[in-house]
């Protein structure tokens, strides 16, 4: 298993997680072969109760997510949402996922998924049967914006869209979301959910 990347981590590499557009979160994306039913399914019942029981205190409390460390990294990715990042969580754990993904609405905010990234396809599935997305090269800042960079000596110093500081780069990243919260049609591990395109504008 690839080590996860987090912000922490990717200080020490002068690389971060992020979230890139959402064209390349489907393009490219990789499905491993499901395993046999029985053992796969209980597996994957286990690891969906696991994920909501740790997380089913930020389902609806963003501020609760803020205060246990987790800070934006994207804005409104359509079809996708708002992505929150805790640096201090390292390794993969189905029950300290290191990014949030959340719908917004008014004054809700909802969580739908779970995500965690590698710097490449890992040797063997985390989750059974995992289906796996890619974030281009890209440069953070502070208030969630980003623009698309293949190195982080490209990166502006202030966010071209709002002037916000430089928070972060991260180079080409594989994803993992695990739709535990939102129903997706597009099934549980699919990096974008046409089921949230309501909150695109959120």
């Amino acid at each position: 298993m690839r080590r996860l990347i987090t912000i922490a981590t990717l200080s020490v590499l002068v690389a971060s997680v992020g979230a890139g557009i959402v064209a390349l979160a489907s393009a490219g994306a990789r499905t491993t072969r499901m395993p046999s039913a029985g053992a796969s399914t209980s597996r994957l019942t286990a690891d969906v109760v696991a994920g909501r029981i740790a997380t089913a205190k930020y389902v609806t409390n963003l501020a609760r997510a803020k205060a246990d460390g987790y800070g934006i990294i994207t804005r409104m990715i359509p079809d996708m949402g708002y992505h929150f990042l805790n640096p201090k969580v390292s390794g993969f754990s189905i029950r300290k996922p290191p990014i949030l993904v959340y719908e917004h609405h008014g004054r809700t905010w909802q969580l739908g998924a779970l995500e965690w990234v590698f710097t490449s396809m890992p040797a063997k599935p985390p989750l059974p049967g995992a289906k796996y997305g890619v974030f281009g090269a890209a440069c953070h800042y502070v208030d969630g914006t980003f623009v698309v960079a293949d190195a982080q000596s490209k990166c502006p110093a202030a966010s071209p869209q709002t002037g916000a500081k430089f928070n972060f780069w991260h180079p080409r990243l594989i994803t993992l979301h695990f739709w535990i919260w939102y129903p997706n049609s597009a099934g549980i591990y699919s990096g974008v959910n046409p089921m949230v395109s309501p909150f695109n504008n959120g």
